[in-house]
């Protein structure tokens, strides 16, 4: 891969260069351009506007150093998120948080790619690209999640087909894509269901619709990216520059700046996961 280019003189787009370094995503950015909370060199930022060398930019009245962005590779972690902990970088309750488990960045800050509620484990996504965040998680993108599932009591055929053909839920109509079952003794019984969108405790609210008590519920894959086997609970895995080269392919982003030295990518854990 070749390194990431320099600000070019003619400038870059704020939204571009302000997600590259993580600060939020495109859209987000531009949302705040929209509302006056950006200034460049004093004034009110506006769409279209452009990043040039020796320029000023404040976010919310905080000095943004915008420069060292140019050069900032995309990282990816995959994180085992437990039980009990929260999606949120600061708890007024004092809940422990999953970013408190996660390596400091110099630069920029992580972003999770969604969220998982706090009684829900497995697979939680962070990187330093906004804009990659942003089509892992925008609803045109349609990316599935998997889900392990395990649920109190016998389903019966005609039941999967209610949750697969959809239900009416109080934010709309939902669905899923694929429900099969895995096993299980007793009164329990392990199913894995695919869903297409993020809404809020969706997995767990389409079974309470059909009168089924969800046990344990953990999230097994995101797109093209499993939760590895290696990665114990409130442990995280970085990606190597492979992985990531698919992971950027497959959301039609250009590959980036190399973040492991060839030899240190070899001792990755995680092999042919994609």
């Amino acid at each position: 891969m070749q390194s990431a280019k320099a600000i070019p003189q003619q400038g870059e787009r704020i939204q571009k260069v302000l997600a590259r370094g993580g600060i939020g995503s495109r859209r987000e950015i531009e949302g705040w351009i929209t509302e006056g909370r950006i200034k460049l060199n004093g004034k009110t930022a506006h769409l279209g506007d452009c990043l040039k060398p020796g320029d000023h930019i404040h976010v919310n009245g905080r000095p943004i150093v915008w420069e060292k962005y140019a050069e900032q590779p995309t990282r990816v972690l995959v994180y085992h998120k437990p039980v009990g902990e929260v999606v949120s970088r600061k708890d007024p309750q004092n809940r422990p948080t999953v970013f408190t488990r996660l390596p400091k960045l110099q630069v920029g800050r992580w972003i999770n790619v969604g969220r998982l509620d706090i009684n829900t484990s497995g697979l939680l996504l962070f990187t330093n690209n906004g804009e990659l965040a942003n089509r892992l998680m925008h609803p045109s993108s349609v990316i599935d999640r998997e889900y392990a599932v395990r649920v109190l009591g016998d389903v019966k055929d005609e039941v999967i087909e209610r949750l697969k053909a959809g239900i009416e839920l109080e934010d709309g109509p939902a669905k899923f894509n694929d429900v099969q079952f895995y096993g299980g003794e007793g009164a329990n019984k392990w199913y894995h269901v695919t869903v297409s969108e993020g809404r809020n405790r969706m997995v767990r609210r389409l079974w309470e619709a059909v009168q089924i008590t969800v046990s344990r519920l953990m999230r097994i894959r995101y797109g093209p990216i499993i939760l590895p086997e290696g990665v114990k609970v409130q442990s995280h895995y970085e990606m190597t520059p492979k992985e990531l080269d698919k992971l950027l392919e497959f959301v039609g982003l250009p590959k980036q700046t190399p973040i492991f030295k060839p030899d240190e990518a070899d001792k990755q854990p995680w092999k042919k996961r994609f």
